[in-house]
């Protein structure tokens, strides 16, 4: 008895025991309970992962060559359209350079940007513009580079500050320089306008500074109307790479070296010394040394006003002789590396296509 009495109240120990560790189950309705909680939360989450973007970084020596391609090509635009003028009345075309420049910006515009096409510039570059306003849904977003082009907004309001805006203030400047705004003489109102003006152009290049240190550290919006449309730069297809061949690179700066070396070197050379240098090379030998004589070796006509070179006695023009000698203190003679120290008039023998007939 006393066994049995023993192991029963263990187990009943033990069973209340793992009573009390267990906790009771939870009712039927907990789980929706907990679901009409999380739907606030789950929303606000949905929305910010609509409003995400994977970070990407865009090239910004692309970005740059881009604008530079740009301008190349306007410039081409330009120089053809200027020769269908040449026939026309010099400098008219001058004074209606603000509306060319308008106009090829106006075409640009809009067969690229107006059409949702990339600019000559951006499509060799591989960029395009995205409206930064615009969300984008998360189920839609793979590499970064979705979004929707500019909206019609964006677009004419690119056209009005970029070909609209630039035209004004050439207009505005030209005609200021024209009247002459900016002289102590005018008027007060003109000069007003005149200082206003300048104070314009400085703020506008101490905010355009400051964008470019922006894009530099940021890479997003390379001037002020696409920071102010929110109109960034991506790429139009994520696996298009950079292609550049530095062959054309490397030609010119070996050119430019080059032409800077003769640039140095070529004052410092004496023309007639080098002329004496290469004389016994030249393939002109079969001309008698009488034609030498008869023709001026600067001009290689015959002297009209024939004077010798002293002490070498070889026969010049005046005009051609006194510029040398006038030119260059220590002259030499280009026949026979002589230095010229006087010149004197030729009274030579008459020739004979100028002697009289004789009896």
């Amino acid at each position: 008895m006393t066994t049995t009495t023993t192991t029963s109240s263990s187990s009943s120990s033990a069973n209340s025991m793992n009573n009390q560790s267990t906790p009771p189950p939870p009712p039927e309705s907990a789980w929706i309970d907990t679901y009409q909680k999380l739907i606030p939360q789950w929303k606000s989450l949905s929305l910010n992962q609509n409003q995400w973007r994977i970070p990407i970084s865009i090239s910004r020596v692309n970005q740059f060559d881009a604008a530079r391609l740009d301008v190349e090509m306007s410039a081409m635009l330009k120089e053809q359209l200027v020769k269908v003028f040449t026939l026309m009345k010099p400098g008219m075309l001058f004074q209606f350079e603000p509306e060319l420049d308008a106009f090829l910006e106006f075409l640009i515009w809009r067969f690229s940007i107006w059409v949702d096409k990339p600019t000559p510039g951006n499509a060799l570059m591989n960029l395009r513009y995205r409206d930064e306003r615009a969300i984008e849904p998360r189920a839609k977003i793979r590499t970064g580079l979705e979004g929707s082009g500019l909206s019609v907004a964006q677009k004419l309001w690119y056209c009005i500050a970029s070909v609209g805006g630039q035209y004004i203030w050439s207009r505005l400047h030209s005609f200021s320089a024209f009247r002459r705004w900016g002289d102590s003489e005018q008027r007060p109102l003109a000069r007003r306008a005149w200082t206003l003006l300048q104070r314009i152009e400085a703020l506008y290049k101490a905010a355009s500074f400051g964008n470019l240190l922006i894009f530099l550290y940021t890479g997003r919006y390379r001037n002020l109307i696409e920071r102010a449309l929110r109109a960034r730069l991506v790429y139009g297809t994520p696996n298009m790479n950079r292609a550049v061949s530095f062959e054309y690179m490397n030609r010119q700066l070996v050119w430019n070296e080059f032409s800077e070396m003769l640039l140095l070197l070529l004052p410092l050379l004496n023309s007639s010394t080098v002329k004496s240098l290469l004389r016994p090379f030249s393939k002109d030998k079969s001309s008698s040394s009488e034609e030498d004589n008869a023709t001026c070796p600067i001009c290689h006509e015959n002297p009209t006003i024939p004077f010798l070179a002293l002490p070498c006695q070889h026969r010049y023009c005046y005009y051609c002789l006194r510029t040398r000698c006038a030119a260059a203190q220590s002259f030499r003679c280009t026949r026979c590396n002589e230095p010229v120290v006087a010149m004197q008039r030729h009274v030579g023998v008459v020739d004979q296509d100028h002697k009289p007939a004789s009896q």
